[in-house]
């Protein structure tokens, strides 16, 4: 018989870490070496345990999923790693890639597409949730917010009028508006809320 999948989990919630182990119990080809919390203890724990496939979520305490991703691929190219998260937005899932992830699926979709992933990965293939593509696909080409942009969205997202957004960034009232107003564009957004929560949606913004 071949050797099984080694996996590592990391989540912060014990549930979903519990879960994913009921789920693959019933592979006969894979096992479960190792939990982490959290991105840090995920680098410590493939560093012990090299597992085959890790599963990483995005959100979590110390360090984030996208961190942790990039600093186990900086020490062990060859990592195999599945982005496992609540969050469907097509900019987190284009970070997550370009940290190296090879899948990225949803939470929602635990079962059989998560044992099909485990194995995609460690046979050295990507794989990734259909809702995830079409949302890429859908926004592929999509200018992206500028770095100042990015700032005055993410001001008014914390409730700061245009005044408030100009004293912390130093700029005139006109700019912040004009700011707005190539942020709704972009985002093809009808006002400020919508704007926010779109960003927050894709995972321009984090919730």
């Amino acid at each position: 018989m071949n050797s099984p999948i080694r996996v590592l989990t990391v989540d912060d919630h014990p549930l979903m870490r519990d879960g994913i182990a009921f789920i693959m119990q019933k592979a006969p080809d894979m096992e479960l070496v190792a939990e982490a919390t959290n991105g840090a203890e995920a680098v410590t724990a493939y560093r012990k345990y090299r597992p085959d496939v890790t599963l990483m979520d995005l959100q979590m305490p110390v360090m984030n999923g996208i961190e942790a991703i990039q600093a186990i691929r900086e020490e062990f190219p060859k990592a195999r790693i599945v982005v496992l998260t609540t969050y469907s937005g097509d900019v987190h899932a284009t970070r997550a890639l370009q940290a190296g992830a090879m899948g990225f699926i949803l939470k929602s979709m635990l079962g059989t597409e998560l044992i099909d992933t485990i194995r995609a990965a460690h046979q050295g293939r990507k794989r990734i949730s259909d809702e995830i593509a079409h949302g890429m696909a859908e926004h592929l080409g999509s200018e992206s917010l500028s770095t100042r942009e990015l700032q005055v969205l993410q001001a008014v997202a914390s409730g700061c009028s245009n005044k408030i957004v100009a004293d912390r960034l130093s700029i005139s009232e006109d700019t912040v508006k004009g700011h707005m107003k190539n942020v709704l564009a972009k985002l093809q957004a009808n006002d400020r809320t919508h704007a926010v929560l779109i960003a927050l949606k894709r995972g321009i913004l984090e919730a």
